[in-house]
């Protein structure tokens, strides 16, 4: 398939785990036809596009020479291996899965350091008492020195961590650290935690193109079929679909309901046969029925899930299309 797209999904771990599952979730499981240790695949369904599996670190690489058009991987592996990354790669989908909080943590012993602004005036206190630097491990050496230098921190020096990060501290290998987190834990564990201001990005596994691969008419065509479904079973998870008898002065409170809840109709009835149907965001169907009865509607409404809604539009390709042309 010289003409098809390629797409990279990571091939090991926890996030190989979760990335297979969303995928299958919106009906495209992975087949690797020649077993388990096959590093290339396909979607069900999706003809056209060629799975290669690679580390999470590689999709990023990857993603930035134009070796793939599309891959799914970390949002801190791409802003920590990418330099100027947003000219390089488009960021089509947060998937909603392998969260990691990229942080600064110190001891919990410095009580009096809160902040960044409070780190930087320990970065020169701790210069002029100890004549070196204030060493800060961590393995997102681009990540660090972009957010201390946002924070005009500049008296301090970086370790290149390669093992666990948040135990340099403790070993006497670094005074801070930057690393990730999820739950805070391990930071705890360590005697660490997160300054107030401290968090540098909040990342998950997304959904990302190159602005680098060669894309053809074939591939955007396949890209438009993967990331519509993708898109529809994005907007399904996030609404229900509501089905109730509105009255035949229905067009005014219409109106009402979808600017004050972003409830989209779907079909609207003439009030006398038939029922009508409303889109309606997971989080605002208690407002939803709360607008209803207060608009004096009694009859019930019926609230169903449903496995994909195809908007008008398909705001990933827009998000590709417009990223491409410029």
């Amino acid at each position: 398939m010289t003409n098809a797209l390629v797409l990279a999904i990571p091939s090991k771990g926890r996030l190989q785990e979760q990335v297979a599952d969303y995928l299958a979730d919106a009906g495209m499981a992975i087949k690797q036809a020649a077993g388990a240790r096959d590093y290339r695949a396909k979607l069900d369904g999706q003809p056209g596009i060629e799975v290669k599996l690679m580390s999470s670190g590689e999709i990023a690489f990857a993603l930035e020479a134009g070796e793939v058009h599309l891959g799914i991987t970390g949002e801190d592996l791409i802003r920590e291996s990418v330099p100027d990354a947003e000219e390089k790669i488009a960021l089509l989908q947060p998937l909603g899965l392998g969260f990691a909080d990229v942080v600064v943590a110190v001891p919990r012993a410095w009580i009096d350091v809160a902040t960044m602004a409070d780190l930087d005036d320990v970065c020169t206190a701790f210069h002029v008492r100890h004549h070196r630097r204030l060493r800060v491990a961590t393995k997102y050496l681009a990540l660090t020195r972009d957010f201390f230098a946002a924070h005009g921190i500049a008296d301090y020096r970086i370790v290149e961590s390669t093992g666990a990060t948040e135990g340099a501290p403790a070993a006497g290998l670094a005074e801070a650290v930057v690393d990730i987190t999820t739950t805070g834990a391990t930071l705890a564990a360590n005697n660490l935690r997160v300054l107030d201001d401290g968090v540098i990005l909040r990342s998950q596994a997304q959904l990302a193109a190159s602005l680098a691969a060669k894309w053809g008419k074939d591939s955007l065509s396949a890209a438009e079929r993967l990331t519509a479904r993708i898109a529809a079973r994005e907007l399904a998870r996030g609404s229900y679909v509501l089905r109730a008898q509105l009255p035949k002065k229905a067009n005014k409170i219409v109106a009402a309901l979808e600017k004050k809840t972003g409830s989209t109709i779907l079909a609207l009835s003439d009030g006398k046969k038939g029922g009508s149907t409303l889109l309606c965001p997971r989080d605002r169907l208690s407002d939803v029925v709360a607008f209803f009865r207060g608009e004096g509607l009694d009859a019930p409404v019926a609230v169903e899930p449903a496995d994909y809604v195809y908007a008008r539009a398909n705001p990933l390709m827009q998000r590709l299309t417009a990223a491409l042309k410029h």
